[in-house]
């Protein structure tokens, strides 16, 4: 389980090149250089020695050029070998791309956090500090359309704060990110409904399972106006999923009119969508 936790975090990293740069810049507060695109690069960080250093994930955010190399390192426990090796890798990877380097650390518990951000002694007063994401740093991501915008990042927040001692907290995050899950890709998707799931306490998914408005009182809108109508998420979703196979990825006014639509008017937009020209025509905007 270990080695699946670690592979399907590296997986959201994967699949969203640019969400190491978001949790860098929104979660670490990390300003960060003006780029136009990412993308994963080559893990391999070996020098010329015989010695073999390769890590997790290395992200190149671009503009016509490398502006920064991120290295991606998932630690689900402390190792202490890897305070001797990560410096090695952000050294590197900066010879190998001439451009500045950082890790970020991301970690499944808020003890191997502490452990990851001690500073690393190099040598001759010079030390090297890891940037270190724990669960308490990720986001908590409650509202639907901004977990449509970014699934990985919404999967992310339902694994950091799926056993909150809020049960209602962490079913809202389970929801979105549930939520956001349905319109993708069936390989995607299946990988994010497990991932949500296992990472819910107990009483979380116990709640999700015997939700019922009439004994269970929701606090957020977006609990109220899905939760206690369950039919309109995988309706609407259904509807989001259509539309951006037809017409690509919907811009976020679509998204928000879809999923602020009655039943009857997604019902319609599912009616003009067989033999809708644009996306504009689908969602009866002309």
């Amino acid at each position: 389980m270990v080695s699946q936790l670690h592979e399907a975090l590296l997986q959201l990293f994967r699949n969203r090149p640019t969400l190491a740069a978001e949790l860098l810049r929104d979660a670490l507060h990390v300003e960060l250089p003006e780029y136009t695109a990412a993308r994963i690069d080559s893990a391999d960080l070996t020098d010329i020695q015989p010695a073999e250093y390769r890590a997790d994930l290395v992200v190149l955010l671009l503009n016509d050029v490398p502006v920064l190399g991120i290295v991606v390192e998932v630690q689900l426990q402390p190792d202490d070998r890897k305070r001797f090796v990560w410096p090695v890798y952000v050294a590197n990877l900066r010879a190998r791309m001439e451009c500045p380097v950082c890790l970020l650390v991301v970690t499944a518990d808020e003890s191997t956090a502490r452990w990851a951000t001690r500073s690393i002694d190099l040598g001759g007063a010079n030390h090297f500090v890891p940037l270190v994401l724990g669960p308490s740093g990720v986001p908590e991501i409650t509202d639907q359309a901004e977990a449509l915008a970014d699934p990985e990042l919404a999967v992310l927040s339902a694994m950091a704060h799926g056993r909150d001692a809020d049960i209602d907290k962490s079913t809202q995050i389970a929801l979105a990110a549930q939520f956001a899950s349905v319109g993708l890709d069936d390989d995607r998707s299946k990988l994010y409904f497990d991932l949500i799931l296992i990472s819910l306490s107990e009483a979380a998914r116990k709640a999700l399972r015997n939700m019922d408005p009439a004994t269970y009182q929701y606090q957020s809108d977006f609990a109220k106006r899905y939760v206690a109508q369950g039919e309109m998420i995988g309706r609407a979703a259904l509807v989001v999923k259509l539309l951006t196979l037809r017409f690509g990825p919907l811009p976020e006014p679509s998204l928000a009119e879809i999923t602020g639509a009655s039943l009857a008017e997604l019902d319609t937009i599912g009616e003009r969508l067989l033999t809708a020209q644009s996306l504009e025509e689908a969602l009866g905007s002309r």
